[in-house]
């Protein structure tokens, strides 16, 4: 337990505390304050007084009160053991909490972030005599089923490298804070490593080169994957309005997407949506291997009645845990859920520390720390000579739904996907609710080369035709809504018609249906294809006389408006026989058919 006094209460402020008497104490250490070693960060030094953020409650702290330095940042702890545990804000482990003081977390109780019991099987990697760096494996651990832990050199070392491995442990049970290497620098002082390391949340961990973005996330969600994708190591924002689907598009995205690991972050939620999470997760099933889903997912819990400083380092906290398993080689994503609570935490903050405010009483700082924290999301060459990269995907709540405020604005800026909810689409149980007149996607000409190699060279060209066809279905709406649609020739009519089918055959996706809630990249290909089909084939046969009336009537346009139920991903070839209906049917009407 930490002994050093840096200090003495002065001055209690919720969470903002006022210490003086300061000589021996440096900016950002975490220290203990009071008997109780209640968990804080000094956040601002003046002289010989200075303040620190309690991420405890406060209640019962009394000036005269010593704080106790520990002489380290406010760090997390790294070490097999991570996934599938669920954390508070600084990492603190919630099931070892609730079993040392209940259900209600007590103040002042404490546990390691990593088991220090529990013995993992460990294969080292290395011999002695071989030459390792920072980021280098030194062996591997069988995290879960999924994930194979690869134990790591630290990223910064004492001494002068390269360093020579002088000693190592045989295969076989250690716990993780046990001595596994030992290591030389080249002044012959020897380091000593075991499987656990500490690094501070608000430094990100360095690397050796940020990549290109070529590769997308893959979501399984067809508005996300067709319309607007992310690239892995991309970001991007999720604004809506209470009850437009935010939470429940993450979900989706977490239990489907192409990630190797997931980083859930409930940044101030209610508790009752995190309670749904904790519960649901554990019982979801990973469609990839057949085993829990949180065989591969890390959960940070800080929910809207916790701390609300410890809501401002859940964040960075969350964005360590994925930068560690990036270095290890594997694609993460975080799902930020809601950067706007943490925003709000920073302005709480920010005036019990009586800063100047900025719009909407916001920290004139917001934009830099929303920055610096989407800054670190990329596709990464890692110290350790393997590639990895950090998706993040943060959710916005703006205020009434007002994407003019601060929040959504500054992140904007740093984001370059933005998937905007509609409020219109999910009154009318429209899902995912992502507006594709307001929603944009930067990563399009990154991931085009991937993408043209999965759909025989026709995925942009067909993502711009539908696309159009949108906008134009928008301009046909003013017409009607003045005119009416009787007013409209066919040939108009019908791009009204083809886009009302795009809508709820493509874009609307059902995540209680077995079939309908993910689609693979084929089947994806395969629904735009077929709805393209009709309209090129529609259009012709209009063009030579045919009527709309007629089109409507067929069949198998009923088959393509539930396709999305009755085609699985491993029957996607059901969809080109499909296609051989339309055409047959097509030119039963005297349409045009080409072929291609």
């Amino acid at each position: 337990m930490p002994q050093r006094i840096v200090g003495q209460v002065k001055r209690v402020n919720g969470p903002v505390i006022t210490i003086k008497g300061v000589t021996d104490a440096m900016m950002m250490e975490l220290v203990h304050v009071g008997e109780q070693m209640l968990v804080g960060e000094l956040v601002k030094l003046d002289g010989e007084q200075a303040i620190v953020q309690v991420y405890e409650e406060a209640t019962g702290i009394a000036p005269g009160d010593n704080v106790y330095g520990t002489g380290m940042p406010l760090s997390v702890e790294l070490a097999p053991g991570l996934i599938g545990t669920i954390y508070d804000g600084i990492q603190r482990p919630l099931e070892r909490l609730r079993d040392l003081g209940g259900d209600l977390i007590k103040r002042g109780v404490g546990s390691p972030s990593v088991d220090r019991r529990k013995m993992w099987e460990y294969e080292p990697v290395v011999r002695v005599g071989d030459q390792v760096g920072p980021g280098f494996t030194l062996g591997t651990v069988k995290e879960t089923e999924r994930v194979e832990h690869r134990v790591l050199v630290p990223p910064v070392l004492s001494g002068t490298g390269p360093y020579t491995v002088i000693r190592t442990v045989s295969p076989g049970s250690y716990a993780v804070d046990a001595i596994i290497c030992s290591l030389k620098d080249q002044e012959g002082h020897e380091i000593a490593l075991s499987m656990l390391q500490k690094w501070p949340i608000r430094v990100p961990r360095p690397v050796s080169e940020r990549k290109a973005l070529r590769v997308p996330l893959i979501t399984g969600q067809r508005v996300i994957d067709m319309l607007f994708p992310l690239a892995k190591g991309g970001t991007v924002a999720i604004p809506g309005g209470f009850g437009t689907g935010k939470t429940m598009t993450q979900h989706a995205i977490a239990r489907w997407c192409d990630a190797d690991i997931i980083v859930y972050i409930g940044c101030g939620e209610r508790g009752n949506e995190m309670t749904d999470v904790l519960r649901e997760f554990p019982h979801l099933i990973d469609p990839r291997t057949g085993r829990s889903l949180m065989e591969r997912t890390i959960l940070i819990a800080n929910t809207s009645n916790m701390p609300v400083s410890a809501r401002e380092a859940s964040i960075y906290t969350g964005i360590t845990l994925a930068e560690y398993y990036r270095d290890q080689g594997y694609h993460v994503a975080i799902m930020a859920d809601s950067t706007s609570r943490w925003a709000e935490a920073l302005r709480e903050l920010s005036g019990r520390m009586e800063e100047m405010p900025a719009e909407e009483g916001f920290p004139a700082y917001l934009p830099t720390r929303i920055a610096e924290f989407y800054e670190r999301a990329g596709y990464m060459a890692t110290l350790g000579n393997s590639e990895g990269s950090v998706s993040i995907i943060g959710a916005v709540s703006p205020p009434g739904g007002d994407f003019s405020e601060p929040v959504t604005q500054h992140t904007k800026r740093f984001v370059r996907c933005f998937w905007g909810l509609d409020r219109s689409l999910a009154s009318a149980r429209h899902y995912p609710a992502i507006s594709w007149l307001e929603s944009y996607s930067e990563y399009i000409d990154e991931v085009a080369p991937w993408w043209e190699t999965q759909s025989d060279g026709s995925w942009l060209e067909s993502r711009r035709e539908i696309m159009e066809l949108l906008q134009r279905e928008v301009r046909l709406q003013q017409i009607v809504k003045l005119v009416g649609p009787d007013a409209l020739p066919d040939s108009q009519n019908f791009i009204l018609e083809v886009c009302a089918l795009f809508k709820t055959a493509f874009l609307q996706q059902n995540a209680f249906d077995d079939i309908d809630r993910y689609s693979t990249v084929g089947k994806q290909m395969g629904m735009l294809r077929l709805i393209l089909s009709y309209w090129h084939l529609g259009a012709a046969a209009i063009a030579k006389g045919v009527t709309m009336v007629k089109l409507k009537r067929m069949k198998v346009v009923q088959e393509i408006a539930r396709m999305r139920f009755t085609v699985s991903n491993e029957q996607a070839e059901d969809l080109d026989r499909i296609q051989i209906r339309l055409e047959r049917a097509m030119s039963q009407l005297g349409g045009i058919y080409e072929e291609r």
